[in-house]
């Protein structure tokens, strides 16, 4: 998301915390054991589709949360090929344009979307009932076309007030329930309160703090991943 305002949330994040943040250490997501296992087993394609959390904000191309995230899982011993499909400034709304185009132009079906959009929305003022029903548009899209789906969640700032704090908050849990799918209730939890994971804007993630956000959560993609037909065939028999 290329979120100019960002820093209204940060800051506000921030004094939620009630002064300095505790420094927490980074969860270490891509640095391979000596005895990781390889990669082995079909390609498992996963589509990375967001905003600029996504896209990389200022960071070089293999810094970026898909790119990590496919090497974390690698390190894991899955053959993990994911796809980055963040743009900077998407909206939700933005995102249903382009996702139906977005699942057609990729040359494998996706096995698993990751689903990042809505805090461009919460900047913009958007009414969390607006966010909801352009997610859950883009839910449909993937239920129809039999992918599963990781939503990934935001969080609202108190300054909005609270009933549009409570809704907001409440429609990320709402729709991974609605329609099945994996949640990670708040992605930016591990680094929103730490100043040295955030770029100078105040917004982004730094490399490092990316690295914190794939080691927070390549545990919850893992999961959301179907799995391999062969192996169900194996476990029948």
């Amino acid at each position: 998301m290329h979120l100019s305002r960002l820093s209204i949330l940060a800051a506000l994040a921030l004094a939620a915390c009630g002064g300095e943040a505790p420094q927490r250490e980074p969860t270490p997501a891509t640095e391979r054991p000596a005895d990781a296992v390889p990669a082995m087993g079909p390609e498992r394609h996963i589509l990375a589709f967001g905003d600029s959390l996504f896209a990389g904000y200022n960071l070089a191309k293999e810094e970026s949360y898909p790119a990590r995230l496919e090497a974390a899982l690698r390190a894991q011993g899955i053959d993990a090929q994911v796809a980055n499909a963040g743009v900077s400034g998407d909206t939700t709304a933005a995102g249903l344009q382009r996702l139906a185009f977005t699942l057609d132009s990729q040359e494998e079906t996706p096995d698993l979307v990751i689903l990042e959009l809505g805090g461009n929305d919460l900047l913009r003022g958007l009414s969390p009932e607006e966010t909801k029903a352009n997610l859950a548009s883009m839910l449909d899209i993937l239920e129809q076309r039999e992918i599963p789906a990781l939503l990934m969640g935001m969080r609202a700032p108190p300054n909005y007030g609270p009933e549009f704090q409570q809704a907001f908050d409440a429609l990320y849990p709402a729709l991974a329930e609605e329609y099945g799918v994996a949640l990670v209730p708040f992605f930016l939890e591990e680094v929103y309160d730490q100043p040295r994971l955030i770029q100078p804007d105040r917004i982004h993630p730094t490399a490092e703090g990316i690295e914190t956000l794939v080691g927070a959560t390549v545990d919850v993609v893992a999961e959301a991943l179907p799995e391999e037909v062969g192996n169900e065939d194996t476990a029948e028999n």
